[in-house]
């Protein structure tokens, strides 16, 4: 048996290796004359058998850093890897620069049959094998622990080891077991490695592996080539497929944070003529590896996927990443979008940002231990801080890293190409922290925009708030400019979120301060500007305003609006919102085909509502000599699903809803959203059978009543504030989904 326990200041005096030798090594196994950053130093370091903390963005080398020094360390070095999928490429990759010799390196995970094991196995204790990749979980097995106790490990490398960290955006709890199991086999030294740590996450990292007093490598954050911009959240579908036309034959990832969008999104960009596969952790292992392959020989330009993909995948040439949803963390999207771009050429990185987005992956850690809500929710804060500033995302991001960047303009992102306005918001902000300790910090953001506006609610009144000295202070602005101004306030810690009742807004002690002392605070205007149709600069740096918006239309559109309301005696809002309309007001639609394009249209309100609108819009183009733009048109996977026709039948059939949602595997929230879609895309369902089940008529009747004649918008939120706790957002679901199917389809 050979003893790991090395001698290593006898072993690095031997290996006090000449620039020569190295360089030769270097030539040798990977036929390059040069390291790359601070690779050389690094590895160095790995010989001299000290501990080593390894931080470099995507792309940097990271994996050379450990690769090197196992070919020329005896024994063999032990890689802890959380993918499977990664271990295989890496092993692959390390076989293909070593000629005839299989067993150079091995993956032990939970992937090989009975002969592969043995395989693995003979290559460690003949001594063939110098790099072994062994999942955390895989690595803590008892039979893997004695295994490697008859070899001679020269060192550990944790690779992707921000997963130690609960404070990482990936935490994996096995990875927190591996330094006793390292003690267990024989301690050598540890070399860990990660693209993305804040210093908390470093020393987190450090302090759990036991190597506080490593050596650190640190390189800069800065990618010079990527740009970085966040776009509303408008027309997303449209928006992705017009921009990957715009840029034919690169390569792409799309990320989306559930495996159902992802499919969904794949099999829409497919039906639109691109060559898209995609990928998450649902999909079975041979069709998952397959479409990764595709992707990485360049048979498909495009992967969507889930952030299941992508850790450690080495293509050079990715030239854009597209967030379809902001991502739980900076770390994630840092990560993720440090995939575009990895040969220093053209990288673009796009997120979709809506603040309604973020409100939901709130309440989904609603269920979790406070310890993780709190961690979860300090994450989120700062994506939406990145998402909401004015200033250069490139200075955001390396500052939250503990970088500085000093330039004042980046010239390569898009509040520096595109700088916002700002505004003198003191008084804003102390409008609403005064409001919010009027209410004893009872109440959640839409109630305190309901009182700073002066918009009256059965709710607000029902707690005599109309009474309060602040009531109907801040009318002169809009809902949506006061709840951008409690946004800022969190992101300012001037507020914050209760965790364990989640949503209702305190004042923190930073904002009592604020109060007694304030002093001015400048903030960026919403900013928001649309890529013109038929756009062939669709690229970096060069996003347009599409200046076809038309207000003049928009007044006429909403006059129509109303008066058809008022006859058909249905609120505005159940026949098109605003969205639908500005959306008329750009794309001009003439025909009802053209329409049922439009933002928040559909087939069956373009069919039932949508007549008097393009007469109107037609009309108005030939009147005013309007040149339409000629629009991208997107073919629709409204008809495709068969999911949605399964729901249509059960329910026609009255299966139970909550019996059709076990039957699919389904939460009954998940159901709820299926069947808005369907609702929405114009099909008319009845779900009074399970109504009458589940609510009494009189619940019924007031939800109903609310949505008919009290409700300005189809919200949840607002209906719940002023329905009151008595209704839960379940009931005020179905009887919603009554009422829109009642009464718009």
């Amino acid at each position: 048996m050979k003893s790991n326990k090395l001698s290593y200041h006898l072993w690095t005096k031997a290996m006090e290796v000449t620039e020569q030798f190295l360089y030769g090594q270097l030539k040798t196994y990977f036929g390059f004359d040069t390291f790359k950053s601070r690779q050389e130093a690094i590895i160095r370091n790995v010989l001299a058998g000290k501990d080593t903390f390894v931080l470099m963005p995507t792309g940097g080398g990271k994996s050379m850093c450990y690769q090197l020094p196992a070919l020329i360390m005896e024994g063999v070095a032990v890689i802890v890897s959380p993918l499977i999928a990664l271990m295989k490429n890496q092993v692959d990759a390390i076989r293909g620069f070593i000629i005839n010799n299989n067993n150079i390196a091995h993956f032990l995970n939970s992937s090989l049959n009975k002969q592969q094991l043995q395989e693995v196995h003979q290559g460690l204790l003949n001594g063939a094998t110098k790099l072994l990749y062994v999942a955390p979980e895989s690595l803590t097995k008892e039979e893997n622990i004695q295994l490697l106790k008859q070899v001679k490990v020269s060192f550990y490398a944790i690779d992707e080891a921000h997963c130690i960290s609960e404070w990482g955006h990936d935490f994996r709890p096995e990875y927190r077991r591996i330094r006793p199991v390292v003690n267990e086999i024989g301690a050598v030294p540890i070399i860990a490695l990660t693209a993305t740590a804040t210093p908390k996450v470093q020393h987190d990292i450090q302090k759990n592996l036991g190597m506080l007093n490593a050596t650190v490598f640190k390189s800069s954050f800065n990618r010079p080539n990527l740009y970085y911009e966040i776009r509303p959240k408008t027309n997303t579908d449209r928006e992705i497929i017009k921009f990957i036309k715009n840029n034919p034959g690169k390569s792409g990832i799309v990320y989306c944070l559930s495996r159902k969008k992802v499919d969904d999104l794949s099999s829409l960009l497919q039906i639109n003529g691109i060559n898209a596969l995609p990928y998450h952790a649902g999909m079975d292992a041979a069709t998952r590896s397959h479409n990764q392959d595709r992707f990485l020989m360049e048979d498909a330009d495009v992967i969507v996927a889930t952030i299941a993909f992508g850790m450690g995948i080495d293509k050079p040439d990715v030239r854009f990443v597209i967030h379809y949803d902001i991502p739980k963390s900076l770390e994630g999207y840092y990560q993720e979008t440090g995939r575009a771009g990895r040969d220093g050429g053209e990288g673009l990185c796009i997120a979709f940002y809506n603040y309604k987005n973020v409100q939901k992956l709130e309440k989904f850690m609603q269920g979790k231990p406070l310890v993780e809500q709190e961690i979860g929710k300090q994450l989120l804060q700062e994506t939406v801080a990145y998402s909401e500033t004015g200033s250069c995302r490139r200075k955001v991001l390396l500052n939250y890293f503990g970088e500085e960047y000093t330039e004042k303009n980046c010239g390569n992102c898009d509040n520096c190409i595109h700088p916002k306005m700002l505004f003198e918001a003191q008084e804003y902000l102390l409008t609403v922290l005064q409001t919010v300790l009027a209410v004893h910090e009872k109440f959640k953001s839409e109630h305190i925009v309901n009182i700073i506006t002066g918009t009256m609610t059965a709710f607000l009144k029902s707690y005599h708030h109309h009474e309060l000295k602040e009531f109907a202070s801040g009318a002169e602005k809009d809902l949506r400019f006061w709840h951008t101004i409690i946004r800022q306030a969190l992101i300012h810690h001037l507020l914050e979120k209760e965790i364990e009742n989640y949503g209702l807004l305190k004042v923190t002690e930073k904002g009592r301060a604020y109060i007694a002392s304030p002093y001015p605070i400048m903030l960026p205007e919403d900013h928001e500007y649309h890529a013109e149709d038929n756009d062939d600069d669709f690229f970096i740096g060069q996003p347009k305003s599409s200046g076809s918006f038309n207000e003049e239309l928009f007044s006429i559109l909403k006059s129509q609006l109303y008066d058809l309301a008022h006859r058909l005696d249905i609120p505005p809002y159940a026949i098109f919102q605003d969205p639908s309309i500005e959306d008329m007001c750009i794309q001009f639609p003439v025909t009802i085909d053209e329409l049922k394009n439009c933002h928040g249209v559909g087939e069956g309100k373009a069919k039932k509502f949508g007549q008097e609108f393009v007469d109107i819009i037609k009309k108005y183009v030939e009147e005013n000599n309007i040149e339409r733009p000629n629009e991208l048109v997107v073919r629709s996977l409204i008809n495709k699903s068969g999911l949605k026709v399964y729901i249509i039948q059960a329910i026609d059939r009255k299966v139970m809803l909550d019996d059709l949602a076990a039957s699919k595997g389904l939460e009954m929230g998940q159901l709820l959203d299926e069947i808005e879609v369907i609702v929405n895309s114009g099909t008319k369902i009845s779900i009074d059978y399970f109504i009458k089940q589940v609510i009494d008529d009189d619940k019924m009747d007031t939800i109903y009543e609310y949505f008919h004649h009290e409700a300005k918008s189809d919200s949840i939120d607002e209906a719940q504030d002023i329905l009151g706790t008595g209704f839960s957002e379940e009931e005020i679901r179905l009887v919603r989904l009554k009422f829109m199917s009642d009464v718009t389809n």
